[in-house]
């Protein structure tokens, strides 16, 4: 796959952004909040896409401010969309990143390849004894 233009991106929140411990909020996966804001900084929208409501929802929505990640919209296409019943809460997205996948949750380095079509670049080790391994 091969992405360059912006993206619509809805993700999951238990399971994908953090271990399942729902009701509570398990552990941060590892890089999912690193892998989210590389993607926020490349200009991709992102959507916040969960089955948790009320309390539950914004506890995770503000978890989520707290490790630096603000979504675009939160169980919907766009910010002002309003719910209503007579249609299928179905959103609008071009991706959807879950946990419950088909063939299981790839990881968020895996992840970041597929959409981007590169690498997290790294930063260099500061000079020390590392220079000597070059």
């Amino acid at each position: 796959m091969n992405f360059s233009e912006q993206l619509i991106i809805a993700v999951d929140f238990d399971g994908t952004i953090v271990e399942d411990a729902y009701p509570k909020i398990g552990k941060p996966i590892i890089f999912a909040f690193e892998t989210l804001k590389l993607l926020q900084n490349k200009g991709h929208r992102l959507i916040l896409w969960t089955y948790r409501t009320g309390s539950k929802l914004e506890d995770a929505v503000k978890f989520c401010e707290t490790n630096g990640i603000t979504f675009y919209a939160v169980n919907k296409s766009f910010p002002e969309e309003a719910f209503s019943n007579t249609v299928s809460r179905k959103i609008h997205a071009d991706l959807f990143i879950d946990d419950r996948n088909v063939g299981g949750f790839p990881g968020w380095g895996e992840i970041y390849q597929m959409v981007t079509n590169s690498t997290p670049e790294m930063k260099s080790p500061k000079k020390g004894i590392f220079k000597f391994f070059k």
